[in-house]
């Protein structure tokens, strides 16, 4: 399908009025509805078509983009346009779980249309730039047909068949995006119980720190995968002993400088439980293992 090809968003919050933005910069027709019908006002001016209803957007396009607050507003709003839906193509950009995306795609092609649910890799204000990316998985026929439309918004990465995909790893990213910024605000907390300390100097150190420790990941990673094909050792490993003695140094020193622990508290649990299991190195594929309960 052509990239200028139309398409209805559905749902005008932050993140689905960049959509549009982005949509209608490109240069496609772009059809928007909102339960709050004053939020597709100012669109208009950039020359969107706001719907008067659910069944007026759904109607006008073949793609139907839907980026609502959470799974259940999306069932709750298609619902009454189920027979609408038949022979377009659905994408789901709302942030769920797997559990949920496997449950919506079965619904929605038990309809009569296709399914292809994504996952958002940016914020609002950082759609249409070179950094962000959109996640996808469902049918690969469905979105090759229509790569090239969706790819208006941010580079649109395939994962594969399995419609949960793109939802697992949206949440796995948010998950260590969230546990680095909590991991930043908490060498924050340190760096600034000292006079002399600033978040400004310590965050500095930190980026160029961590810039050298991020081509240490795919390394990581390729040791993750070789143990779950054929248990073979990991190239990245460091002793325990190493580990509970530095973090044990971290944890001492923010207790001493009055600052909470808890987000280093589950990383120490890990590597003393990895100890107790009478492991001597800590490594990846280990700490992968155990956080599976494997």
């Amino acid at each position: 399908m052509s990239s200028q090809a139309p398409v209805t968003v559905l749902g005008l919050g932050a993140m689905g009025r960049a959509l549009a933005l982005a949509f209608l910069a490109a240069g496609q027709p772009t059809t928007v509805w909102n339960r709050t019908a004053a939020k597709a006002q100012d669109l208009t001016a950039h020359g969107a078509v706001a719907a008067g209803s659910v069944a007026e957007a759904v109607t006008a396009n073949q793609i139907v983009v839907v980026c609502l607050l959470d799974y259940g507003t999306v069932r709750e709003t298609l619902e009454p346009v189920a027979a609408e839906l038949r022979g377009r193509t659905v994408v789901n950009l709302t942030n769920g779980t797997p559990a949920q995306a496997d449950e919506m795609a079965a619904w929605i092609t038990g309809l009569g249309a296709e399914y292809l649910d994504g996952g958002i890799m940016a914020i609002p204000a950082t759609v249409a730039t070179p950094e962000a990316f959109v996640l996808y998985s469902g049918p690969e026929s469905v979105f090759q047909e229509h790569r090239a439309a969706l790819e208006a918004p941010a580079a649109a990465k395939y994962l594969g068949e399995d419609f949960g995909l793109a939802s697992l790893y949206d949440l796995a990213l948010l998950s260590g995006h969230m546990q680095m910024l909590d991991g930043f605000l908490h060498g924050a907390a340190m760096a600034t119980s000292r006079e002399g300390g600033t978040a400004t100097g310590y965050a500095e150190l930190l980026v160029s720190w961590l810039k050298s420790m991020i081509a240490v990941i795919p390394a990581i990673a390729a040791d993750i995968d070789a143990d779950r094909k054929s248990g073979t050792p990991p190239q990245i490993a460091q002793g325990l002993d190493v580990q509970l003695a530095g973090v044990g140094n971290i944890l001492t020193a923010s207790r001493e400088a009055g600052v909470d622990t808890a987000p280093l508290d589950p990383y120490m649990a890990g590597v003393e439980g990895l100890a107790a299991a009478g492991q001597d190195l800590w490594s990846g594929p280990a700490r992968v293992r155990q956080l599976k309960g494997e």
